[in-house]
């Protein structure tokens, strides 16, 4: 029995769609990269922007001929698409789906592959499904020992509710995760060979404000940070509200905690800011970005931006565009509003700003934004840098520094999970190449 997982999207739907193969593999499936061979094929899906929802749509209508000259394949719709609020449309308009699963929760696909089980031997079987998605996380079998860098949930959900943003429609309230178990996870994932987690939450600042008996993210990073043989940690997403003085103090004290903060500013116009909801101004946002780089020196900063919001007017606009300029963060992560149903900004605002001009203005902060990056990124023209190598792409090796710069080096040794001393060759506004510096191995000594 194969399995076939396509994952759209965030961070987040990566380390969800892990979680299902994990479960598969537990029931006897194995890997196939080919949606044809498939016995189970998982669609897990993303609606932040129309365009992922379109992706989504397309990639559905493109199983309904599997589905037909194999009706014993089960097609399972996952994410973000289903939400948490019920699917009926969704069955009405894909009948050919066997199941609909809610963001990060693998359940209703285990159940409905041991219901024929389940019928036969009763409780037995459910104890089976429960123990399944309760046992001690493992990798699925073709990332074993390759995986490099995981993704860890610790905040499912989100409660803060800014008007353009549909996750909280679709994934949920804020729901923290204990800290017992993503100890444990982040354990089990060390000893699976990976050297570098990532923490992930919707305001992953918000880690543990509901609950009443454990850390705070900073608390949560301390625990991390003991564990044995990790050796890389960082986390995203943040928010300026809730990212705080002792946070930023506990990454510059961590040797662990890499100095890469990604943090969204969305816009850098005051009345547009007060329109998503955001709860804070430029000049609060200003701040925030003089702190990081006081208490965290040499750090990168990376932004997420929204142009052509309701309403934003050419100055408004260009506000943003000089605090882009001002600033000079490393990363603008960009994107062109579009309505999404149900929120706020959907219901309540006209979406006037034309597509032509959303492009415009997308294209002068992306052309701004490559020049910024480029200048970042060239002072670390002959630089020696330490870089975690992750993966083999094409005839080059592909790492991360500390500071999140994507780093490529030749080199005919298996680089995978060494963090090695890089020396910076040449510098592009995406990535850089550097030589390798390999400590040469001692020679073995032989005992009489």
């Amino acid at each position: 029995m194969k399995y076939h997982i396509w994952t759209e999207g965030c961070q987040m739907n990566v380390a969800d769609s892990q979680r299902v193969a994990s479960a598969l593999e537990r029931l006897g499936y194995t890997f196939t990269p080919e949606a044809e061979e498939a016995d189970v094929i998982v669609l897990n899906t993303c609606v932040v922007r129309q365009s992922a929802e379109n992706k989504a749509y397309g990639r559905l209508s493109s199983l309904r001929p599997i589905k037909e000259r194999r009706p014993e394949t089960v097609i399972n719709l996952m994410g973000c698409l289903v939400g948490v609020r019920g699917n009926e449309p969704l069955r009405q308009r894909f009948p050919f789906v066997d199941v609909f699963s809610p963001p990060s929760d693998p359940g209703p696909l285990i159940s409905f592959l041991t219901q024929n089980e389940a019928r036969q031997m009763q409780g037995e079987a459910k104890a089976r499904q429960d123990a399944i998605l309760d046992e001690e996380f493992i990798l699925p079998a073709h990332e074993r020992g390759r995986l490099v860098s995981a993704h860890v949930p610790v905040v499912y959900g989100c409660s803060h509710a800014c008007t353009f943003c549909i996750i909280p429609y679709r994934r949920g309230v804020e729901r923290s995760r204990r800290v017992g178990e993503i100890v444990a996870e982040i354990r089990a994932l060390v000893e699976q060979g990976v050297k570098e987690v990532t923490l992930l939450g919707q305001i992953v600042d918000r880690y543990g404000k509901d609950l009443p008996d454990g850390p705070d993210l900073a608390g949560l990073l301390r625990l991390v940070h003991e564990i044995e043989g990790l050796e890389r940690i960082r986390f995203l997403t943040s928010h300026p509200n809730y990212f705080t003085e002792e946070l930023m103090r506990t990454v510059a004290e961590l040797p662990k905690v890499m100095p890469h903060i990604e943090i969204p500013v969305q816009a850098g116009d005051d009345e547009v800011l007060a329109r998503m909801k955001r709860g804070y101004t430029q000049a609060d946002y200003r701040r925030i970005v003089e702190k990081i780089r006081k208490l965290i020196p040499g750090a990168s900063i990376a932004t997420d931006i929204i142009v052509g919001f309701p309403g934003e007017s050419e100055e408004q606009f260009m506000q943003t565009y000089r605090l882009l300029e001002d600033l000079r963060l490393d990363v603008a992560h960009l994107a062109r509003y579009s309505p999404r149903p149900g929120t706020v900004a959907q219901r309540r605002m006209v979406d006037d700003v034309p597509e032509e001009e959303k492009m415009r203005r997308f294209r002068m902060l992306e052309a701004l934004q490559e020049r910024i990056s480029a200048e970042i990124n060239a002072t670390y023209l002959g630089q020696r840098v330490e870089v975690l190598f992750e993966e083999k792409v094409k005839e080059r090796w592909k790492g991360r520094t500390p500071t999140n710069k994507l780093v490529f080096v030749e080199s005919q040794e298996d680089l995978r999970g060494r963090i090695l001393p890089v020396t910076i060759t040449w510098t592009g506004p995406w990535s850089m190449l550097g030589r390798v510096e390999i400590p040469e191995r001692l020679p073995v000594l032989q005992l009489a």
